[in-house]
């Protein structure tokens, strides 16, 4: 250890990977969306029409007129760490980041013409230095990808959908559009927790960060491994209807609940996938344009396809039963809905456990 006690900083030792595509670190789902929009022609010159019409100017002025912007001035750790996660996956430009008052945690990247970060006090409250380097990741990952644009038109469509709740058939067909929205904004928080293990290379800040996020600051009071069990809890309990009422609960969510993204971030962190972007392995920015729609597509189509394969969610389940041809179609309905009726004991046709007995109504 040095005089100045900083040797062992990850800030000293973490890999930099230089000309690295969000392409690397994005879920198959994302990826394919945001290839086939950067192929668009055109798709930029609308979205700068649309600047006009969405509420980004009078966001910036609220933020710089109403919260701390970040600088070497003010929250100076902080502008330490947007500048190093800008300077490991390569991101030319540092975005501005303000500090708003919100005992909530929470953070946001939002802009059309350049993207702005927004974190809030209780966010910086709850969390440590690594914990936090990781959050900072994750928002620099948003900006690389390009996902601000999505995330200011998601807020313009759902204020937009309040104010048209009075014309017949607008507000459906606004929200149909918000939630498809959101799932996509979904499943780039999950993108952008693999940027921000990019940026920390630290999985177990990034677990206590989304721990904390969850139970908040008694972290001596929780556990990596049974707040993971959870997650997997989650996805194996109940039968067809708790099934259901998971789509329900998520649909209104931008964000993917947290036991599931620690989960998700964690079976990346072990995947070959993170091993080759570690060993400098990844595709450049210089390649994008290069990148096929199809391709994409195609791996974003296998992706889902293993997951149901893999699932143990019992509508996912039932999903690759009939997609794999399985028979009694209406018997297989009416077990997963009736959690185990006929004396099956809570057996699925293939004599597993379906988790019907679970306590469901």
């Amino acid at each position: 250890m040095t005089e100045t006690g900083r040797e062992n900083v990850p800030s000293r030792t973490r890999r930099r990977f230089p000309g690295i595509s969000s392409r690397a670190y994005e879920h198959p789902a994302d990826r394919s969306a945001l290839v086939a929009l950067r192929k668009l022609s055109g798709f930029d010159t609308v979205f700068k029409a649309l600047s006009g019409l969405l509420p980004e100017r009078s966001l910036r002025l609220l933020y710089l007129s109403d919260s701390v912007r970040v600088s070497d001035a003010q929250f100076a750790h902080l502008h330490d760490m947007l500048r190093d996660a800008c300077y490991i996956l390569d991101l030319e430009k540092v975005p501005s980041m303000y500090v708003t008052q919100d005992p909530k945690p929470n953070a946001m990247c939002i802009g059309l013409d350049e993207p702005i970060i927004v974190v809030t006090t209780g966010l910086v409250e709850l969390l440590d230095e690594e914990e936090m380097r990781a959050v900072v990741g994750h928002e620099v990952g948003h900006a690389l990808s390009g996902h601000s644009v999505y995330r200011t038109v998601l807020l313009f469509l759902t204020n937009l959908a309040l104010k048209v709740a009075w014309i017949p058939l607008g507000n459906v067909t606004v929200m149909a559009i918000v939630t498809a929205l959101r799932e996509w904004f979904r499943k780039s928080e999950l993108s952008a927790d693999r940027a921000g293990l990019l940026v920390g290379q630290d999985l177990q800040a990034s677990m206590r960060g989304l721990m904390k996020l969850a139970g908040g600051h008694h972290l001596h009071e929780m556990n990596v491994d049974a707040f993971l069990a959870q997650a997997e809890e989650y996805e194996e309990s109940g039968d067809l209807r708790d099934s259901v009422l998971k789509i329900l609960n998520v649909l209104p969510r931008t964000h993917p609940f947290t036991t599931v993204r620690a989960a998700e971030l964690k079976k990346w962190a072990e995947s070959r996938d993170f091993e080759r972007i570690m060993d400098g392995h990844y595709p450049r920015r210089s390649e994008d344009k290069d990148t096929s729609v199809t391709d994409s597509f195609r791996e974003s189509a296998g992706h889902y396809a293993q997951t149901v394969r893999g699932s143990k969610d019992p509508l996912m389940k039932l999903v690759g039963d009939i997609a794999g041809g399985a028979g009694d179609l209406g018997g297989k309905l009416f077990e997963k809905f009736s959690g185990a009726a006929g004396g099956r004991s809570g057996r699925d046709g293939d004599g597993r456990e379906d988790g019907g007995g679970k306590g469901t109504a």
